[in-house]
Parts: C-alpha cells; sequence; structure tokens
C-alpha cells in the first residue's frame, strides 16, 4: 500500500517504525483496562462524553474554518474576474 512518493522513494504502511503503527487488539484491551483501572467505572462516561463534547467543537471549528476559507477564496476571484476584463477591453 502506497502511502506517498518523495524524490522517487515510495513509503509505505510496512516502512513505518513500530511507534507509528497502529495498536492491535491486545495494545487496545490493555489500554482499555489501564483507564477503567486509573478512573473507575463511574468516570468513563463523563470522560467519554467530554471527549465526544471536545470532538465536537473542534469539528465545528475546523468546519468554520474551512468555510472562511473558501468564503475569502471566492471574493479574491470575484475581484479578479473583473480586473482580467478590464486587461482584455484596454
Amino acid at each position: 500500500m502506497l502511502l506517498f512518493e518523495s524524490s522517487g522513494l515510495a513509503y509505505s504502511i510496512m516502512n513505518l517504525p513500530l511507534a507509528l503503527s497502529m495498536p492491535g487488539w491486545p495494545e487496545s484491551l490493555f489500554i482499555l483496562v489501564l483507564v477503567l483501572l486509573l478512573f473507575g467505572a463511574k468516570k468513563l462516561p463523563e470522560l467519554a462524553r467530554g471527549l465526544g463534547q471536545s470532538l465536537n467543537e473542534f469539528k465545528k471549528a475546523r468546519d468554520e474554518f474551512e468555510a472562511q476559507i473558501h468564503k475569502s477564496a471566492a471574493e479574491v476571484e470575484v475581484k479578479a474576474a473583473p480586473d482580467k476584463e478590464e486587461h482584455k477591453v484596454s
């Protein structure tokens, strides 16, 4: 599986260091048990709710940022279009 190519060298998922690869089922289970032991069963729903809310806020901010970028790009294109027409007439 090809991720990207740079200077003629192709990098694949198999070439990623072990620390950057996705955890498997044993690692995920270990992390879940560790979180359960550290925070307790009563805190997990609160942590999940807080994580969900922060992800939602992040998505909103990202969407607003993208909308402003597109709006700015559209304004630049609209301003650039009349300039091109004036040069063609002259």
